[in-house]
């Protein structure tokens, strides 16, 4: 009896053998690595099938080990970094024909449209509310234009533009100043043949944050609003047209090359009866 208990125990446990001294380096051991496809790349983790494998085990160096994660910890934070700027696109624009009255422009994608807002039509950006696009038109039966020329010279037709500008944006406040600036006046010819002026136009608001005060010095002048406003004027059915852009000043830097684009696809059109 005894003898059969002693056989069925297990052998004994024998000590593991000492480590090998021709080494000069500690080594980690990893036991189990498990890779996965695009784990280098965690922002797009959600969106891309991963298959793993496994490898067997593998020692390195402690230094490389900590090279190796330190490594992969910047490597990572300049992917993260550099996400953002390689996911913005090109703003994408999209063309908008009025048969009817004889016009066609572009605007930019995501820009809604605005009814009642006095004009013929009017777009607007959801984000930024100071710009927006329109397009306004003389009316046909006080109008006899036969080209864009009728207005005079380029600069003429600024100093027309600017004063128009003026009136409507007239205000009744106390207190409230407007500087105003004509940046540019010019004139082209589009590819359709037809002769089109531009005028580029800075207006600025002033008001008071106290207007009531009595001393002057309790009176502190503040900028309200800081735009820039771009018209196309073009000629045609007898017409005036004329296409104006406005956007806050900051905004028109960033934006430059795609209000210009805007300002280019502005076209007047033959109405067929």
């Amino acid at each position: 009896m005894a003898r059969s208990i002693i056989h069925s125990l297990p052998p004994p446990i024998q000590p593991p053998p000492p480590p090998l001294e021709s080494s000069r380096h500690t080594a980690a051991t990893f036991p189990y690595l498990t890779v996965c496809g695009g784990g280098n790349n965690s922002l797009h983790s959600h969106s891309i099938s991963r298959q793993c494998e496994t490898t067997k085990d593998f020692a390195v160096p402690r230094r490389s080990a900590m090279t190796i994660i330190l490594s992969s910890f910047v490597f990572s934070r300049i992917n993260l970094n550099t996400q953002p700027a390689m996911a913005q696109s090109p703003v994408v624009l999209r063309e908008y024909i009025d048969t009817f009255d004889g016009y066609s422009l572009k605007y930019p994608k995501n820009w809604i449209q605005v009814r009642g807002a006095g004009a013929d039509i009017f777009f607007r950006d959801p984000y930024v509310l100071d710009e927006n696009i329109s397009v306004e038109m003389s009316s046909p039966s006080s109008s006899s234009y036969k080209s864009v020329e009728d207005l005079g010279s380029p600069e003429e037709a600024g100093k027309k533009v600017l004063k128009q500008f003026l009136t409507e944006f007239m205000s009744t406040r106390l207190g409230v100043r407007r500087e105003s600036n004509i940046l540019s006046t010019s004139s082209r010819v589009a590819d359709d043949g037809k002769l089109y002026y531009q005028v580029e136009v800075n207006i600025k608001s002033y008001a008071n944050n106290n207007e009531l005060a009595v001393m002057p010095q309790d009176r502190v002048v503040r900028l309200e609003w800081d735009r820039r406003y771009l018209s196309v004027l073009g000629v045609e059915n007898n017409r005036l047209y004329e296409l104006r852009l406005q956007t806050p000043e900051n905004v028109f830097v960033e934006e430059e090359n795609e209000l210009r684009q805007v300002m280019d696809s502005f076209k007047v059109n033959k109405i067929l009866v």
